[in-house]
């Protein structure tokens, strides 16, 4: 089933913990405006839904539905997550092959040792640490077929939202009324 419109923009943004993501995401949207909506694993799945990450747990399809629906209302969205490639990956090749409008994917790849150091600055730094940070680790856990385009540890926050901003084509577009 199609989705969106020709104009709409899909951007997939994902890597491991504490690579950025999130960070991205928000700074996405602060640079847009309203109109683009952000979908956050996170937020579907621990917070929404209380769910552990695992293959063919209901906070893959719920991602889904939410991007499709703000896509289909004329929103542009950023899914951002970890988003395992394993569990993830067709759930993100069907909404990319069903989007009318331009996909762009980005992996934020960064070293194990960068996101223990990033991890150690976030509010949450206290709920889990390296073991854990250790265990959910994978190295370039990339999306078949070059879906995505890999953005390393080297790129500032502000240089990887200026980057996406120009590659996707939104910093050229207006803010919508929503």
């Amino acid at each position: 089933m199609r989705v969106g419109t020709e104009e709409t923009r899909l951007v997939v943004l994902r890597g491991n913990s504490a690579s950025g993501k999130s960070s991205v995401a928000a700074g996405l949207r602060d640079t847009f405006g309203r109109g683009l909506a952000l979908v956050g694993q996170d937020t579907i799945r621990r917070v929404v839904l209380r769910e552990r990450d695992r293959p063919g747990a209901v906070n893959i399809g719920l991602i889904d539905v939410v991007a499709r629906h703000a896509l289909d209302a004329g929103y542009h969205v950023v899914v951002e997550g970890i988003l395992y490639a394993d569990h993830y990956g067709e759930m993100l090749a069907r909404l990319r092959a069903d989007h009318r409008g331009p996909t762009h994917g980005y992996y934020l790849h960064v070293p194990f040792a960068e996101t223990l150091a990033r991890h150690a600055t976030k509010p949450q730094a206290d709920e889990y640490g390296e073991a854990e940070m250790r265990d959910w680790y994978r190295d370039l856990d990339l999306l078949p077929g070059g879906a995505e385009t890999v953005i390393g540890a080297d790129s500032t926050l502000s240089g990887t939202v200026d980057r996406i901003m120009r590659d996707t084509g939104l910093a050229h577009l207006p803010a919508l009324e929503h």
